[in-house]
C-alpha cells in the first residue's frame, strides 16, 4: 500500500477552513437543555404578624464582617479568629470549594481543542545469517482533537459545575457562620456558668455558716435536731448544684476547644467576669438576615446544577462528534526528516451513538427532581422559622407590660 503525500495548501484552503469553522459554530449554538428558571415560592405581600415588611432582595454574597466584636469581649475576639484557620468543618468546606472550582476549570477546558506532540525513533531488522535487512524509522508530528459542542452538553456541564461551585461557596459561608455562632453561644454559656458558679460558691459559704450557727444553737438546746438536718440538707443540695455546674462548664470548654481546632486537654479558658455588653437587636432584623442566609443560596444553586444535568442527560440521545487532525514527518534519516516529501497529514471526523443501553439514559432523567423539591422545601421553611418568633411578639409585649404593671 502506497501513501500519497499532498501539499497541505492544496487541500486545506482558507475557504474550506472558514466553512468548517462556521459550521462548527452553528452546531455549537444548539443547546437541548431546558432554560433555567429560578424556583419561586408562594410569598404574601405582607405578613399578618406585623406591618412594614417588604420584598426581600438576595444578599447572601455580602460580607458579614466581624459581627462578634459588637459584644466587646477580647477573649471572644481571640477565639473567633481561630475558627477561620483551625476549625476542621470550615477546613473541609474550604477544600470542597477548592475542588469545585478545579472541576469548573476541568469542564471548561473540554470546550477547547487538545493539541499534542509526538516523536519517535525505531530501528528494525529482518532475516538472519548472511542475508539481513535493517533500517531506521524517524517520526515527528503534532496532533489535534476537538469535540464540537453540538448539543450543548459541554456548556451545560460547565454551567452545572459553576452552579455546584457557587453552592459549595455558600456551604462554606454557612459552615463558617455556623461555627462562629456556635462558638459565641458556647462562650457566653461558659461565662454564664462562671457567674452562676461564683454565686453558688457564695451561697455554699453562707449555708455553711448557717449550718454552724444551727449546730451551735442545737448544742445550746435552743434549736431542734430537725433544724440541723434541714440546714445540712440545704447545704448538700447547693454543693451538688455547684458540682453539676462545674461539670457543665468543663463540657462547654471542651466544645469550644473542638471549635477552635485544639485538643481539649491542652485548652482552657480562665474564669473571668461576664461583661454584659449586649448589642440592641431591633425587631426588623430577622427579615433582613433572612436575605443573607447562605443555606438558601446553596439550595438554589443546587437546583441550577440539577437543571443543567437534565440537558446533559438529554444529550445522550444524540450522537457525539469528534474532529481530529495530525501533521508530521516520517523518514529513515534525520537529514531528510523535515523535508516536504516526508510530510504526512490526516483529517478525520467521527461520530458515536449509543444504540442500546437497556433504558439507562431514560432512567437517569428524573434524578434532578429531588433536588428541586429539597430547594423548594428550604425556601418555604426559612420564612416560617423567621415568622414564628414574630407571631409571639405581641403576646411578649403584653406580658412585659403586665409584669411592669404588677411591679408598680
Amino acid at each position: 500500500m502506497t501513501m500519497r503525500c499532498f501539499p497541505l495548501a492544496r487541500v486545506v484552503t482558507p475557504a474550506r477552513v472558514a466553512l468548517a469553522a462556521l459550521f462548527a459554530a452553528a452546531l455549537a449554538a444548539c443547546t437541548i437543555g431546558p432554560a433555567y428558571v429560578r424556583p419561586s415560592a408562594p410569598t404574601p405581600a405582607t405578613y399578618k404578624e406585623t406591618a412594614g415588611w417588604q420584598p426581600a432582595e438576595p444578599a447572601d454574597a455580602l460580607e458579614r464582617g466581624l459581627w462578634w466584636t459588637l459584644f466587646g469581649d477580647a477573649e471572644l475576639d481571640r477565639l473567633e479568629a481561630k475558627v477561620e484557620v483551625s476549625n476542621q468543618n470550615v477546613a473541609a468546606a474550604v477544600a470542597n470549594y477548592a475542588q469545585a472550582q478545579a472541576l469548573v476549570r476541568v469542564d471548561r477546558a473540554a470546550l477547547f481543542p487538545a493539541l499534542g506532540a509526538t516523536a519517535g525513533a525505531t530501528r528494525s531488522g529482518a532475516g538472519g545469517g548472511s542475508v539481513s535487512r535493517t533500517g531506521n524509522s524517524l517520526q515527528a508530528g503534532i496532533a489535534a482533537s476537538w469535540e464540537p459542542d453540538v448539543w450543548g452538553r459541554l456548556r451545560l456541564t460547565v454551567s452545572g459545575a459553576e452552579a455546584s461551585a457557587q453552592a459549595s461557596q455558600a456551604d462554606l459561608a454557612a459552615a463558617r457562620l455556623s461555627a462562629q455562632a456556635l462558638l459565641a453561644t458556647n462562650y457566653f454559656a461558659l461565662r454564664e456558668a462562671d457567674a452562676e458558679e461564683g454565686l453558688l460558691r457564695t451561697t455554699v459559704a453562707g449555708y455553711e455558716r448557717a449550718l454552724t450557727i444551727t449546730r451551735n444553737s442545737y448544742d445550746a438546746g435552743i434549736s431542734a435536731k430537725t433544724d440541723v438536718l434541714q440546714a445540712q440538707t440545704t447545704l448538700e443540695n447547693a454543693r451538688a448544684t455547684l458540682i453539676g455546674l462545674t461539670r457543665q462548664r468543663a463540657q462547654l470548654e471542651h466544645a469550644i476547644a473542638v471549635l477552635v481546632g485544639q485538643p481539649p486537654g491542652d485548652f482552657s479558658i480562665a474564669v473571668a467576669p461576664w461583661t454584659m455588653n449586649v448589642p440592641t437587636v431591633p425587631p426588623g432584623v430577622p427579615s433582613t438576615l433572612l436575605q443573607r442566609r447562605p443555606d438558601i443560596a446553596a439550595a438554589e444553586r443546587a437546583v441550577a446544577a440539577a437543571n443543567a444535568q437534565i440537558g446533559i442527560q438529554r444529550s445522550a440521545y444524540f450522537p457525539s462528534l469528534s474532529l481530529s487532525g495530525s501533521f508530521g514527518f516520517a523518514s529513515s534519516t534525520a537529514s531528510r526528516l523535515l523535508s516536504a516529501p516526508s510530510s504526512l497529514w490526516s483529517v478525520g471526523l467521527s461520530a458515536a451513538q449509543t444504540v442500546f443501553d437497556a433504558g439507562k439514559d431514560r432512567a437517569a432523567g428524573p434524578r434532578p427532581r429531588p433536588t428541586w423539591s429539597n430547594s423548594s422545601s428550604s425556601i418555604n421553611t426559612a420564612p416560617a422559622r423567621s415568622r414564628t418568633p414574630m407571631s409571639s411578639l405581641p403576646r411578649h409585649r403584653l406580658s412585659v407590660r403586665d409584669r411592669r404593671w404588677c411591679s408598680s
